[in-house]
């Protein structure tokens, strides 16, 4: 036999073998298409059926699973309970220390003059209230003095011999008063002058709290108009601190809210403060909304300019909540396995609201008391899905014979 007829055979013997495997397939398919599976068959039963082992399939459209208490062990599925809490929360932020507002004041003299002796001669010094600052040697305030002098000498010389009866002399010192404390002069000074007869060459402007020069604009012998500011004193004995929230916890942060502040000069350390103000415009260009924070500042360790880590401490809301770790998110949907007794695991679709801690808010489809699964729910979630795929299969495998057997040709064979 030559090679080509060799050739030939072999290719016709392979044709035939194919043939016959493709014919005992159509009838093994066709077989098994018209012989339904029993009713009421689980799919965990079936020999067939891929699935984890033991476990019973869902075999109605609830996408339940059962187990057994082995099972559950083997797992490592563990169980919550979704109940209703106070949510508080923590929002973690940056912000930056600022002077108080509140605390600073500007020394400015009402009357015009001449600088002749500066006490506090640099910015930073630290000034006690009524402390001397500056002197100055004004004009008219050295006038307005001397008439105090004289109209309290001719008040004391042509006082009335009538009891309770005042004189105009009297009238014109109490007018000369007040034309001093007017133009800002303490009443030590007036009482003194009063008291010596000796109007003083110069007038000294006092620091009217305690503080922090910050602001330093008098030399001396610098020639000083009214209301010319010559100094800013700073009083850091409270400070701000200014944080950005992010617009998502924007409306988690209120007046009153409590806050943590740590700065890196103090590690370890956490000074307490609360939320004073909220900014009501939001920066577009960041996103973020600016809350102000009063810390007091005792022993100055916080200095104006630092960088400080705040935790705010928001919530108060009682709300339905379970354990973050139960909640199952599949994209569009959020899934949540509860334990309906018996080793059944049945999954509900949730709406969920705001995440605080480790715990998700519920806005339905649980409540409170359910046994929610918080381990292994993924395991649970294909398990649940695979069951519902073959379930579908199975159904449309069905409807696939039931078709064929309508064909002509295709009756099954009765006996």
């Amino acid at each position: 036999m030559t090679t080509n007829a060799r050739r030939i055979g072999w290719l016709i013997g392979i044709l035939v073998i194919a043939a016959g495997a493709a014919l005992g397939t159509w009838l093994l398919a066709r077989t098994r298409a018209t012989t339904p599976p029993p009713a009421g068959q689980a799919m965990g039963d079936m020999k067939d059926m891929p699935g984890m082992a033991g476990m019973k399939m869902p075999t109605s459209g609830s996408g339940a699973v059962q187990l057994s208490a082995a099972q559950i062990q083997q797992f490592g599925i563990t169980f919550g309970t979704a109940e209703r809490r106070p949510l508080t929360g923590e929002v973690r932020a940056t912000g930056v220390v600022a002077v108080d507002e509140t605390r600073v004041v500007e020394i400015a003299p009402r009357f015009g003059g001449f600088v002749e002796r500066v006490n506090a001669d640099f910015t930073g010094r630290q000034v006690r209230r009524g402390e001397q600052l500056v002197e100055l040697y004004s004009p008219e305030v050295l006038s307005t003095l001397q008439e105090l002098i004289v109209a309290s000498r001719v008040a004391r010389e042509t006082r009335s011999p009538v009891p309770g009866v005042t004189t105009s002399d009297t009238d014109l010192v109490a007018a000369a008063r007040d034309r001093l404390r007017l133009l800002g002069v303490d009443d030590a000074t007036i009482d003194a002058t009063l008291a010596s007869g000796i109007a003083p060459r110069t007038v000294p402007i006092t620091a009217p709290i305690a503080g922090v020069i910050t602001e330093k604009r008098v030399v001396r012998g610098q020639s000083v108009s009214a209301g010319q500011a010559l100094y800013t004193i700073a009083d850091l004995s409270a400070l701000w601190v200014n944080v950005d929230v992010r617009e998502a916890d924007a409306g988690a942060v209120r007046i009153g809210t409590g806050a943590d502040v740590e700065v890196a000069a103090m590690p370890g350390g956490t000074l307490k403060g609360t939320v004073t103000y909220v900014q009501p415009l939001m920066r577009t260009e960041t996103r973020t909304v600016t809350a102000r924070i009063t810390v007091a500042n005792a022993g100055a360790r916080l200095k104006p300019g630092m960088f400080a880590t705040v935790l705010l401490r928001t919530g108060g809301r009682e709300a339905l909540v379970v354990p973050n770790a139960a909640v199952v998110r599949t994209g569009d949907r959020a899934i949540v396995f509860v334990d309906m007794g018996g080793g059944e695991l049945m999954p509900h679709d949730v709406r969920t609201g705001t995440t605080v801690g480790d715990f998700t808010e519920i806005l339905s489809g649980l409540g409170a008391g359910d046994r929610v699964v918080t381990s292994a729910q993924f395991l649970l979630d294909s398990e649940s899905n695979l069951g519902e795929v073959m379930r579908s299969m199975l159904g449309q495998g069905s409807a696939a014979a039931q078709d064929m057997g309508n064909m002509p040709g295709m009756e099954p064979k009765r006996p």
